[in-house]
């Protein structure tokens, strides 16, 4: 078997998308349709006539109508089926996503000597190519709050901590979480975790889903390739959003713990402590 049959067999794609622009769901699947991937799944919460119409034009996609029941929910429709058909590898992408050449190939040849990774994702690039850090600690609700609605001159500081923008964006980072626009994930991780919790309708499923597969896997900022991702950031612009937002990160620091969360804690100074043994040995080098 060569290599972009194997790509082709063992990894499928899903893509959720409500009422997205044609030309963005149109551009996203030629990208994927040049990678060469043959299970990509469309499920639409929109249930819009002219996004089937475009899934039609692209061999090997496969469109699935779904009654809006939040992002980790219709994902883990396709990702049921990734687990039904025994699929070695499984790319959560957002139709706003441009890959790069090659990167999904890159991508999987890491996770395949790389056994003990169950998450992979790559460096995210604004439109403009500045940095997007998606790669983050875990949350406590100050960060989030103070992100929000402080000034930024208070939380500057702890901003560019919970951020991790001191990380070395060119070295290999175990992380705990990663944002849900581009997550690569081994179904063997999935098989143990479980799939995305339904009982959150939008945004902190990736969080969620990241934390429970690095308890037993190695969840991975991955440098060897980039992607574009045209972020919205709805929730800063629509009021709706906004509330969908506070509801589900209430539920998520329900299940996990508000102040005292001794697993946030723990993982979050391991990653801190990765940061400042890259720091070190930079320095060191720089010193011969």
């Amino acid at each position: 078997m060569d290599k972009e049959n194997k790509i082709r067999q063992d990894t499928a794609v899903s893509i959720v998308c409500y009422n997205t622009p044609d030309d963005e769901m149109r551009s996203c699947l030629s990208y994927l349709v040049c990678h060469r991937l043959s299970n990509i799944y469309v499920i639409d919460n929109s249930k819009s006539t002219a996004t089937k119409k475009i899934t039609e034009e692209f061999p090997g996609t496969i469109y699935i109508p779904n009654n809006n029941t939040g992002f980790g929910s219709a994902h883990n429709i396709a990702l049921r089926k990734s687990l039904k058909q025994d699929m070695r590898y499984h790319l959560v992408l957002n139709s706003d996503i441009l890959l790069s050449p090659c990167i999904l190939e890159k991508a999987l040849e890491y996770l395949d000597t790389h056994s003990d990774t169950g998450a992979l994702q790559p460096e995210i690039l604004n439109s403009d190519g500045s940095p997007q850090y998606t790669v983050r600690l875990l949350p406590t609700p100050l960060d989030l709050i103070g992100r929000r609605f402080l000034p930024s001159i208070l939380t500057a500081a702890r901003k560019r901590k919970y951020l991790l923008q001191d990380a070395d964006r060119k070295k290999v980072l175990q992380i705990h979480y990663m944002q849900g626009s581009f997550m690569l994930l081994r179904m063997e991780a999935l098989k143990e975790t479980g799939l995305f919790d339904e009982r959150f309708f939008m945004y902190p499923e990736d969080i969620d889903l990241t934390r429970r597969i690095s308890r037993s896997w190695k969840c991975i900022y991955w440098p060897g390739g980039s992607v574009i991702h045209a972020h919205r950031q709805e929730s800063y612009h629509s009021l709706r959003l906004l509330r969908i937002h506070i509801i589900n990160m209430i539920k998520y620091f329900n299940k996990w713990g508000w102040i005292f969360d001794k697993e946030r804690r723990r993982l979050n100074t391991s990653v801190l402590n990765a940061i400042s043994m890259q720091f070190q040995q930079s320095s060191t080098h720089k010193n011969y």
